[in-house]
């Protein structure tokens, strides 16, 4: 027996999938979780490393979409939901089952545990629509990314949804320029600080850069 909470999300969704909205209405990226135990790592936070929230909202200009039918000002969008495969397999599976429908190009699917079946699962359903799996743990790892010859699954390292939402932006890059050229602004970013450090430490030396780094972050 599905719970009531559950089934009206079932019912929405399938309510949106026969919507047809234009693609620039509906979110990009759909991002599920099998517990919301698992957002400090799929969001950020709580002592953890930048997420996959943190790529999007924070790093290439996507905002997070709360209501299907009430788009953000923001051309690129993502979507959260909480899916569990073990718990609630009837949302999971009408979450996968219209998911193109409803106009998502690319799933970021997090689970944690030695059972993390979410990713797997959710891949299956939504074939051919991409899924990028997120271990939430390190004993997490077998569980994602062994899925069977003919039911693939794009996977990144325990704990790295941050890398999993930049993949997703690399996916829809290809269809939109406006995305790659985000993506290759981010990445000028990152080595222009790993250029700045270099130079500091070269003309700094080492005790000098403790100085003005290490010291200061300690303050």
């Amino acid at each position: 027996m599905t719970a009531d909470s559950v089934q009206s999300i079932i019912d929405q969704l399938h309510e949106e999938a026969e919507m047809d909205l234009p693609a620039g209405e509906t979110p990009d990226i759909g991002i599920v979780m099998g517990s919301d135990s698992d957002l400090p790592t799929m969001a950020g936070g709580k002592g953890k490393r930048p997420g996959a929230y943190a790529a999007l909202a924070d790093e290439l200009g996507f905002e997070e979409q709360t209501e299907y039918t009430d788009a953000p000002d923001a051309r690129f969008t993502f979507e959260t939901f909480v899916c569990s495969a073990h718990r609630t397999p009837d949302l999971m599976y009408a979450y996968a089952e219209t998911a193109e429908a409803r106009g998502i190009d690319v799933i970021i699917a997090g689970a944690g545990g030695k059972s993390a079946d979410l990713p797997n699962m959710t891949a299956s359903i939504a074939y051919p629509l991409p899924v990028i799996g997120v271990p939430v743990q390190e004993k997490s790892v077998d569980s994602v990314i062994g899925m069977p010859q003919g039911a693939p699954i794009t996977a990144v390292d325990a704990g790295k949804s941050f890398n999993a939402a930049l993949t997703a932006v690399q996916m829809l890059s290809r269809q939109h320029d406006e995305l790659r050229d985000r993506l290759v602004d981010y990445h000028q970013s990152l080595q222009e600080g790993v250029g700045e450090v270099s130079r500091d430490l070269h003309e700094l030396g080492t005790p000098g850069f403790k100085d003005q780094y290490w010291d200061a972050d300690d303050e």
